[in-house]
């Protein structure tokens, strides 16, 4: 078991810190903070949230442009009023084509459905490393600046192992964004870490819900059944997990290993 624990909490804290060195030379911008505008969380000195839509569909805004006047702007044209039908001829409604551009969330749903299809059909191990690295990457942006940040010094504190710290920030992240799986599977990762077996258990099942492939929170959740003597679940867990990310080699051997103990060998 202890292997299995070091397997889960290893490739989790490791992923942690790939993906926040990831993002640092991925060259974002700097989050702007607003005047008086901080975020008071219990044990915790005021943090600043960062200036709102940093990340929106239209990207930063570039210096020296008015919001309320964007008729200068290149590639707009200026508006112009339609032309008025003469008295007696009837006015012929002008044909407009539907908006067909995709939200950021369904472009988002697109790139992951796209991955995990890459992930279960390969057959390289390295192949499969980036790919899987790609989706948690993904899996890292809620959409809210503030939790992002509040992600950010999370992941920092598991990784400086202040757990009490580490939950105390994903608390306060699943208070902004509480339909955020990854915020839900990183406090099982931290409460798994503090002996907290009921709550780390609660949070998978939520961040499950939320996003049914998560692989890694199923090899959490195999991990907590297989500590808990559940050899039975744990397997159907791993295997879940094997299913949606076949090239685990670690997860396979445990899988081998549980499989032998809970069917018996082939005759």
């Amino acid at each position: 078991m202890r292997r299995v624990r070091h397997i889960w909490i290893g490739a989790t804290l490791l992923a942690a810190l790939a993906a926040g060195q990831a993002r640092a030379e991925e060259d974002l911008p700097v989050p702007v903070p607003r005047r008086g505008d901080s975020l008071h969380i219990p044990g915790l000195p005021p943090i600043q949230p960062p200036g709102a839509g940093a990340f929106g569909p239209r990207g930063p805004r570039g210096p020296g442009v008015d919001d309320e006047d964007e008729s200068n702007l290149p590639g707009l044209r200026a508006i112009e009023t339609p032309p008025v039908a003469p008295r007696g001829v009837p006015r012929v409604p002008e044909r407009r084509p539907p908006h067909s551009t995709p939200s950021e969330e369904t472009l988002r749903a697109g790139v992951l459905d796209r991955l995990f299809g890459q992930l279960r059909t390969t057959t390289d191990p390295d192949d499969a490393k980036g790919i899987a690295a790609t989706i948690e990457r993904i899996w890292l942006r809620s959409g809210s600046d503030t939790a992002d940040l509040l992600m950010g010094r999370a992941m920092t504190a598991m990784a400086a192992q202040n757990l009490k710290t580490a939950e105390t920030l994903l608390d306060a992240v699943l208070a902004v964004q509480p339909e955020w799986a990854e915020a839900w599977n990183k406090r099982a990762t931290v409460r798994f870490l503090r002996d907290d077996d009921n709550g780390a258990t609660a949070d998978i099942e939520q961040a499950l819900k939320l996003e049914p492939r998560h692989f890694g929170a199923l090899e959490g959740l195999g991990a907590i059944l297989q500590k808990s003597a559940l050899d039975k679940r744990a397997l159907e867990a791993y295997r879940r997990a094997l299913e949606i990310y076949p090239e685990q080699p670690d997860v396979r051997k445990i899988v081998d290993k549980l499989q032998i103990e809970v069917e018996g060998r082939d005759i």
